[in-house]
C-alpha cells in the first residue's frame, strides 16, 4: 500500500513538494507512534502484573499475555499506523529529513506521561524539550535543502544486509552470555539500531518497487525488515517492563536516527553534494538534539507504569484505623 501511494504522488509532484509532503506525513507518523508507545507500556504493566516474575528478563508468558491485553493491542495498532505513514515518508523524501522527525514523538510522549501522572513540566523539561525541537528543525532544515535521492546500486545494499546481519549476530551473542547483566538502557540502544536498519532497508525495498526493480536483493531487503522489526520489537517490550516510555522512545529518537542517518550519508551519499558548512551544521545541531533529548530521558515525569503498580490491590497499604 505504501508503495502504491507513492508510486501515485511522484507522477504528479515535484521534488520539492514530494519532499515536504513526506515531512508532514512522517511528523503525523510521530502522533501514532508516542499514543501507541503509552498504550503498549500500559499493557506491559499490566501483563507484567499479572504473571509476576523478572521483569528484566520478561518470559515468554508475559510476552503472550500481551495478546490479550486490550491497551497493548489498541498500542500496536497505532503503532501500525505510524510505520504506514513512516514507510509512505520515506517513499517521498530522503531518509536524511524524514527519520530525525522521530523527536517530536518523545515531546508528545513527555506531555502525555506528565498528564497522566498529575505532574508539572518543570523547566529542566521545558529546556530539553526546546533543545530537541530547536535541533531537530534546523536539521531538517538544512536537509531539506542539501539531501537528495540519489540511484541506489546493488553494492550498497549488499553492504547494509551485511551490516544487519553483524549486528543480529551481535545482539544474539550479547543477549545468550549477559542477558542476566543487560539493563533496559541496553534493550533500548539494541532496538534503535535494528529500528535504523528497519527504516534503511524500507527506504531500499520502496525505492526497488517504485522503480519496478524486484530482484533477489529486494526479497531479502523485506526478510531483513522482518527480522530486524521483530527482535527489535520484542527488546522494546522488555524495556517497557522496566522503565516508563519516555526512557524508551527517548533512546529510540537518539540511536535510530543518528545510525540510520550515518547510514544514509556514509553508505547512501544522500548529503554528497552538501557543502562543508553543511556538514558541520548537521553534527552541531544533531548534537544538540540529542543533549536535549538525554536531557528528556533524566528529568522526566514519575512513570505511569509506577503509578498504575502503587494504585493496584496488592501494593495499597491498609487505611489508619482511628483510635
Amino acid at each position: 500500500m505504501p508503495t502504491e501511494v507513492t508510486d501515485t504522488i511522484v507522477q504528479f509532484l515535484d521534488p520539492a513538494a514530494r519532499k515536504n509532503l513526506g515531512i508532514a506525513v512522517a511528523l503525523a507518523g510521530t502522533v501514532f507512534l508516542a499514543l501507541g508507545a503509552q498504550l503498549q507500556h500500559r499493557g506491559v504493566g499490566k501483563a507484567s502484573r499479572m504473571r509476576p516474575g523478572d521483569q528484566q528478563k520478561m518470559s515468554l508468558g508475559q510476552l503472550l499475555a500481551l495478546l490479550r491485553r486490550p491497551s497493548w493491542l489498541l498500542g500496536t495498532l497505532l503503532l501500525g499506523f505510524a510505520i504506514v505513514l513512516q514507510l509512505t515518508s520515506l517513499g517521498l523524501a530522503p531518509l536524511l529529513v524524514v527519520q530525525p522527525l522521530g523527536v517530536a514523538a518523545l515531546v508528545l510522549s513527555t506531555v502525555v506521561d506528565s498528564r497522566l501522572a498529575h505532574t508539572k513540566l518543570d523547566g529542566t523539561v521545558l529546556r530539553s524539550v526546546a533543545l530537541s525541537v530547536g535541533g531537530i528543525v534546523v536539521f531538517v532544515s538544512i536537509a531539506a535543502v542539501y539531501a537528495t535521492d540519489r540511484p541506489i546500486q546493488p553494492p550498497q545494499v549488499v553492504i547494509i544486509l551485511i551490516l544487519l546481519a553483524v549486528v543480529l549476530i551481535a545482539c544474539g551473542v550479547i543477549f545468550t552470555l549477559l542477558r542476566a547483566r543487560l539493563t533496559a538502557v541496553a534493550y533500548v540502544l539494541g532496538a534503535g539500531v535494528l529500528y535504523a536498519f528497519v527504516a534503511t532497508l524500507a527506504k531500499l525495498t520502496i525505492t526497488q518497487l517504485v522503480a519496478g526493480d524486484l530482484s533477489l536483493l529486494t526479497l531479502l531487503c523485506v526478510g531483513g525488515i522482518l527480522t530486524a522489526a521483530i527482535v527489535g520489537g520484542v527488546f522494546v517490550q522488555v524495556a517497557y517492563s522496566t522503565g516508563p516510555p519516555n526512557l524508551v522512545i527517548a533512546g529510540l529518537t537518539v540511536v535510530d536516527p543518528l545510525v540510520a542517518v550515518g547510514i544514509g550519508i556514509v553508505v547512501l551519499g544522500e548529503a554528497s553534494q552538501a557543502p562543508l558548512y553543511a556538514l558541520i551544521a548537521f553534527v552541531i545541531a544533531g548534537a544538540i538534539a540529542a543533549y536535549g533529548v538525554l536531557g528528556l530521558s533524566r528529568h522526566r515525569p514519575e512513570s505511569t507504569l509506577a503509578i498504575a503498580s502503587e494504585s493496584a490491590p496488592e501494593t495499597r497499604r491498609p487505611p489508619r484505623q482511628r483510635r
